[in-house]
């Protein structure tokens, strides 16, 4: 029988797990699957073991492991193939394939460009924006916000583009709204590249409000999740619609 676990990195923020949660029974509605679970790499229950167990004892025979990630660093390179590989040895009999983080895709950027456009209305050459990333030791993760900072630049007909991460990764959060701010003109858009609101996302809007209440000019997007086109990506992931990134048990001869 046919399963789909959700893998969400987890929050300790009360919004954060309300959010992720009502996201995912819209994507299940949608989905035939018979078996569906949601689980938590960390700081949420259920967990990834939890979730996996729930699938097996529901009698699922192959299961589709959908992370709920944008990028490829540590979580999707490391830790979740990690948990799922002891998963794999105590429940031989399942077939597991696991899908791939969203990646760079021009229809994401499409919808980050229209999420910006909605919190600022027509944009003007002079205004600015700043790319919050989660951030991450992996250098890829700095290669790819490079390419997602072009991608917004031709979107938007903004020149002054710049990037900054929340942990793991220079410049920090700070560093990067003061820097932005320093010669801004016009209005400032800070766009969090994450998928749901939490206590990073919370922590954006405090530091924007910090400088707000100094007379500057910033406006904050919403999360991604806030866009149906994000809906839609999990759903086809959620369906097998992609390649999937590994077989981590066919069986074993």
């Amino acid at each position: 029988m046919k399963a789909i676990l959700y893998i969400g990195h987890g929050t300790r923020s009360k919004t954060g797990v309300q959010e992720i949660t009502a996201f995912l029974e819209r994507v299940i509605k949608r989905l035939d699957a018979p078996i569906q679970e949601i689980s938590f790499l960390e700081l949420t229950e259920p967990s990834i073991e939890e979730g996996f167990r729930r699938c097996v004892e529901k009698g699922a025979s192959e299961m589709t492991v959908v992370p709920l990630f944008l990028l490829a660093a540590g979580h999707i390179k490391q830790d979740i193939p990690l948990a799922l590989a002891s998963l794999c040895e105590r429940y031989p009999f399942v077939h597991v394939e696991v899908m791939n983080p969203f990646g760079i895709q021009g229809r994401i950027l499409d919808a980050v460009a229209e999420l910006v456009r909605t919190s600022a209305g027509n944009l003007r050459p002079t205004d600015r924006l700043l790319l919050v990333g989660r951030g991450s030791s992996d250098p890829g993760i700095q290669a790819d916000f490079s390419k997602i900072r072009e991608g917004l630049r031709e979107r938007l007909g903004i020149k002054a583009v710049s990037v900054c991460y929340l942990a793991a990764a220079q410049p920090c959060l700070q560093k990067g709204l003061d820097t932005i701010l320093e010669k801004a003109a016009g209005t400032v858009m800070v766009v969090p590249y994450l998928l749901f609101p939490g206590l990073l996302s919370a922590e954006v809007n405090l530091e924007v409000q910090k400088r707000v209440k100094q007379g500057r000019q910033i406006l904050v997007t919403e999360p991604l999740c806030h866009h149906r086109v994000i809906e839609d990506v999990v759903v086809e992931r959620a369906a097998g619609f992609r390649v999937s990134q590994a077989v981590l048990r066919e069986g074993k001869n």
